[in-house]
């Protein structure tokens, strides 16, 4: 028969022991044959070579002859479903498709294995995954997605074997999260450092579980219990600027070196509007409205409504003309910082995180904490410390949640340590 697999013990091929492994034999021509164990070896006396069968009386310390005929002949039907299976689907080669998914879990089902048209590694289907998400999210979406992939190529290069979809259980969780978290080359310009932060890392392992997810959806790979891949998050310390010091970068006399201006007054429209940087680096004049910027955020898609101050209007209008020049993000990051400093914001400011169980602590001019973001905490934080409804703020910040908000306010513990010093100071001392 086409699909017949035969039992069979090699000649000459022993262990130390003396025993003989049992194996599953599929000739699929007459030079062409692939020969698979079955993991199970005794005594080539107790094997019946005639009628592939273990003799019954096989002494106990081999196992019980009963129970290892049982798995053998289960083995051996296993591949003879797989051979009918690729037969029927005329694949190329019936004796390749039983080599490459004989030893996949059984909840693998039939039309989930590889085969010519259905490749299976990781990597191949996070490329799909990728074809399918274009245009369907945000560009900085896919960008975190090829991240993740870079990081899980880097992972199984360092582990030295081939990540699969059985691959992502609770041991490949504690050895990715060790690997993220002390391992991985990071550059940072000029300098490569080891290791990325708690919230790196949590984002790293949710898209991963996103990627998984939208798999086993598909039918693509069979249900795997993600229980394990478990999120991880602390909350990010981070500077704002006060009004003060917002005043003294928006009075910065830059004559000196005006390729910082354009720095600076984009700087300042992000911490006057409370936009996101991809929102307020790329403003145009069809959504100034009557005095009010009308942005459709990129990250969410939900649309804002924002009134300008006249600051903020006298830099998007008056100066630039509703045509703010186009930067990058990492040239943002890098030259504001010298927009700040040079604005005399140098005091020192010490910053903690964690790197696995570890306090990292980190101390820095406070300029050099600034980027990008620190903007829209600024926004949020002057907001709320002059007394503005934390609703009406989140209605121009696009917050959805207020848990999600107050993680940009960096002034929440002082204002309640100042509030409790003024109620003392009502109270009779000592």
């Amino acid at each position: 028969m086409p699909d017949s697999v035969s039992l069979i013990m090699r000649k000459g091929k022993c262990s130390k022991n003396g025993n003989h492994t049992v194996f599953l034999q599929y000739c699929y021509t007459s030079t062409k044959r692939v020969v698979l164990s079955t993991g199970i070896a005794i005594p080539a006396v107790f094997w019946d070579k005639a009628t592939g069968k273990i003799l019954p009386y096989l002494p106990a310390r081999y196992g019980p002859a009963e129970t290892l005929q049982h798995t053998i002949d289960y083995q051996r039907g296993k591949a003879e479903k797989l051979i009918r299976y690729a037969i029927s689907r005329h694949l190329h080669c019936p004796m390749e498709f039983l080599k490459r998914n004989f030893r996949l879990p059984d909840r693998w089902a039939l039309d989930q294995l590889e085969g010519e048209n259905n490749d299976l590694s990781v990597f191949y289907q996070m490329d799909r995954y990728l074809d399918d998400k274009k245009g369907m999210v945000h560009p900085a979406t896919l960008t975190v997605i090829k991240t993740v992939k870079k990081h899980l190529l880097s992972f199984q290069t360092y582990i030295g074997y081939t990540l699969t979809f059985d691959s992502f259980d609770a041991v490949f969780y504690e050895q990715f999260v060790r690997y993220l978290t002390y391992e991985i080359p990071v550059m940072r310009r000029a300098a490569v450092i080891k290791g990325l932060r708690v919230n790196t890392v949590g984002k790293t392992i949710k898209q991963l579980k996103t990627f998984l997810k939208d798999r086993i959806s598909k039918k693509i790979i069979p249900a795997i219990d993600l229980g394990c891949l478990r999120g991880m998050e602390e909350d990010v310390e981070g500077v704002y600027l006060d009004w003060k010091e917002l005043s003294a970068i928006y009075h910065l006399d830059l004559s000196g070196d005006p390729g910082l201006v354009k720095y600076r007054d984009l700087f300042i429209v992000g911490c006057l509007t409370g936009l996101r940087f991809s929102d307020y680096s790329t403003l145009g004049r069809h959504q100034l409205k009557d005095g009010m910027l009308h942005v459709r955020q990129r990250k969410t898609g939900a649309t804002v409504v924002v009134p300008l101050r006249e600051d903020a209007r006298r830099i998007l209008v008056d100066t630039w003309g509703m045509r703010l020049p186009r930067i990058s993000m990492v040239n943002f990051n890098y030259y504001i910082k010298t927009v700040v400093r040079l604005a005399g914001i140098d005091e020192p400011v010490r910053i903690t995180h964690k790197r696995g169980n570890k306090l990292i602590e980190e101390t820095r001019p406070k300029y050099g904490w600034v980027s990008s973001h620190t903007a829209r905490r600024s926004f949020c934080t002057n907001e709320y410390l002059a007394g503005t409804p934390t609703d009406l703020i989140m209605a121009i910040s696009g917050h959805k949640t207020e848990k999600a908000f107050r993680k940009y306010i960096k002034a929440d513990r002082v204002l309640k340590a100042s509030m409790i010093r003024a109620l003392w100071d009502t109270q009779p001392g000592l």
